[in-house]
């Protein structure tokens, strides 16, 4: 991924959010987003919690904790992290008032935490990590930019190079997974694995046909050979592309965000409920409708 992202240093490096009104008399601190991306960097090395950051700063919004998790990233990169993907969450609007986010987010993965399945089975560390859940998801390597402003998923579809079943393992740095839609997208997004499939690569003639297949198809998702969630490729955001549309937008607004560019993998949020898991256990995910092979993972 390039480096042309501006970061949070400078004038961006604090934000005046307003606390509390009484009387009309307003009082203000000063955010200090590089300390916060600090905070979080210390919280992901040592899981650990941490006060989520609406609780001190209720007014901070989502430019703001974009800005932090662009400074985050910078500090990840400074210690030589290589971002090479993107995550989107909560594009499955049934878990929203789960978690009291109301709209989608996105986030970095990295070279680190993104690995290919040996054979659609892999074996997952959960080490490091507070609270992890598993979501089931379709993921995406791009073979070219996504266009801004295109709602047509054959035509979103024509950026992407091979599609994939995937596992995201998302964690938290918050107590009890309780916390705000801005604290989120601090937290890494909750990025903390994906485990990718055996790719399919995309058939450019049949575009239509695939669009239909991925919105329609069936996903299930078992534990220890129990069906313990299911869902539909419609989940997110009614179309995984749409989910890649979404990115694409959001992105394009974001000065301080790296340009998405060509190679790389984009997953696209959970099909079904987001779920925990602990060491000892092994997940599956099944999908009727789409021709891709099942995806096991056992935790450790």
């Amino acid at each position: 991924m390039g480096e042309g992202a501006r970061d949070a240093r400078g004038e961006g490096r604090t934000r005046r959010l307003r606390l509390s009104t009484t009387q009309a008399i307003l009082r203000f601190v000063i955010l200090d987003i590089h300390a916060l991306a600090q905070e979080l960097l210390a919280a992901l090395d040592h899981a650990t919690l941490i006060t989520p950051p609406t609780k001190r700063w209720p007014d901070l919004d989502f430019a703001t904790a974009y800005l932090v998790a662009a400074e985050t990233t910078r500090l990840r990169r400074a210690r030589g992290e290589r971002p090479v993907g993107r995550k989107i969450g909560y594009t499955n609007r049934a878990i929203w008032a789960q978690y009291d986010v109301h709209q989608p987010i996105w986030a970095h993965a990295y070279e680190h935490t993104v690995r290919r399945a040996h054979d659609n089975s892999a074996a997952q560390s959960l080490a490091r990590m507070v609270a992890p859940r598993i979501e089931p998801e379709i993921a995406f390597r791009l073979s070219a930019t996504l266009p801004v402003g295109c709602k047509d998923p054959a035509v979103i579809l024509r950026s992407v190079e091979w599609m994939a079943r995937a596992f995201e393992i998302v964690d938290c740095h918050y107590a009890d997974w309780k916390f705000k839609g801005p604290d989120s997208v601090i937290d890494f997004g909750h990025h903390a694995a994906l485990i990718v499939g055996e790719p399919r690569a995309i058939a450019k003639a049949d575009m239509q046909e695939l669009a239909n297949e991925l919105r329609d198809c069936r996903v299930t998702l078992v534990q220890d050979g129990a069906i313990a969630a299911t869902g539909v490729g419609a989940n997110a955001l009614d179309h995984p592309a749409l989910a890649l549309a979404f990115l694409a937008d959001i992105v394009a607004s974001q000065p301080e965000a790296a340009p998405i560019e060509a190679g790389e993998i984009v997953t696209t949020g959970t099909l079904t409920a987001a779920l925990p898991v602990k060491p000892g256990e092994t997940w599956r995910t099944d999908t009727e409708g789409l021709l891709l092979p099942p995806l096991t993972v056992t935790f450790i």
